[in-house]
């Protein structure tokens, strides 16, 4: 349960990593859309202030000093307006692309542009009072970057967030491939010695207890354990697949298993029209998976239950279902029970659906997972294997 709680921080902090991207966004948005709402209002007031400036300049007297007016008009270099008459016919313009409009439908298009863009326009009179001129305008280019600003910046920091993990990950995929590696080839030494002497060993009993006393129970033990050293190198290494079949290599696991789980579990096969299916399989790690996900059915159940195990295909894969009626797995567990590590026992390493996951994934190239599982009820895991593999 220690190591199962450990998971679950695991995936809490994977959480406040994205929580944490999200407030950094929605701060940077806030700001940035106070601060647009801001300059919105001060280039409002500085279109007034040039609207203000061309009225003048319309209704001065000829003999009246229109320098001042004339630089406030100049003065507006970053804000696009239109100057229209009252049917809309365009009589200058400010800082819009020169080669453009003098194409008219472009000018029509800016024109309309402008009109929709929910911005008030501003009406030139007489000193009659009578309407003359209008004046659209539209937000600057700076106005308008500042508005994808934030979610530019949303994105980077979730680019950031993203490669930060998926950096972590890839380092410690790495790093969980050369512990593998070590592991594996450490415990296939160190089994291999201890495991020669007890093979002479057992030869001196035969010599002695005949062929029918227990050095013949022992032998089956030793070979057993000559069996895990052998997988456990091979674990260290690129396994090499052979055609074999497929019914004949899962039998082999539970009949392995029929003697030593107790007599209250039952395991039930269904292997009907694929007796005689062959398939590219390393036969000693394939043998592996089957007990692993079996011992873990057995655990799940306890005392009395079912373990069935299934096969059916199509025209691209071979499927194999491991069904138990144990306690079940939550859904929030379907990935991580085959993290290193993951257990809900107080005893055991957690590596045996790791192993699952490694030598099927790895080394045949095809996929397990938790089918579907239910709380006091059971659960289903589903083996993939491509046939063309």
């Amino acid at each position: 349960m220690a190591k199962a709680k450990i998971y679950r921080q695991k995936r809490k902090w994977k959480y406040l990593l994205v929580l944490f991207a999200i407030v950094i966004g929605g701060l940077s948005l806030f700001y940035t859309n106070t601060l647009m709402t801001k300059l919105s209002l001060e280039e409002r007031k500085r279109i007034e202030l040039w609207a203000e400036a061309t009225q003048q300049l319309i209704n001065s007297d000829p003999e009246q000093d229109v320098s001042f007016l004339f630089e406030v008009l100049r003065n507006n270099e970053t804000i696009p307006v239109i100057l229209a008459d009252m049917e809309d016919n365009i009589l200058s313009y400010r800082n819009i692309d020169s080669v453009k409009m003098g194409n008219s439908n472009y000018r029509n298009k800016k024109l309309n542009e402008f009109k929709s863009n929910q911005k008030v326009h501003f009406v030139i009179k007489t000193e009659d009072g009578i309407p003359l001129n209008k004046i659209f305008y539209s937000d600057s280019f700076l106005l308008r970057q500042l508005h994808y600003y934030p979610y530019i910046q949303l994105g980077i920091v979730f680019l950031f967030i993203f490669m930060a993990y998926l950096a972590f990950s890839v380092s410690r995929k790495a790093e969980q491939d050369q512990v593998w590696l070590g592991m594996s080839k450490e415990t296939a030494h160190q089994l291999g010695t201890p495991i020669s002497s007890l093979m002479a060993w057992v030869e001196i009993l035969k010599e002695t207890d005949g062929a029918n006393g227990f050095s013949v129970e022992l032998e089956k033990d030793v070979q057993r354990l000559e069996k895990i050293a052998e997988r456990f190198s091979k674990i260290g290494s690129q396994p090499q697949l052979v055609k074999v079949g497929l019914v004949e290599t899962i039998s082999n696991s539970l009949n392995y298993l029929r003697t030593r789980v107790p007599k209250s579990i039952e395991i039930l096969t269904e292997f009907s029209g694929y007796e005689n299916l062959v398939i590219p399989l390393n036969q000693e790690l394939f043998e592996w998976v089957i007990e692993n996900i079996c011992k873990n059915a057995v655990d799940a159940i306890g005392t009395k239950g079912k373990i069935k195990v299934e096969i059916e295909q199509n025209s691209k894969n071979l499927y194999i279902d491991i069904i138990d009626t144990g306690k079940g797995i939550p859904k929030s567990a379907y990935k991580i029970v085959f993290s290193p590590g993951y257990t809900t026992k107080s005893r055991g390493w957690g590596l045996g659906l790791s192993l699952v996951k490694r030598i099927i994934e790895q080394y045949h190239e095809g996929k397990v997972f938790v089918k579907h599982s239910e709380i006091g009820v059971g659960t289903t895991f589903r083996i993939v294997l491509k046939k063309s593999n």
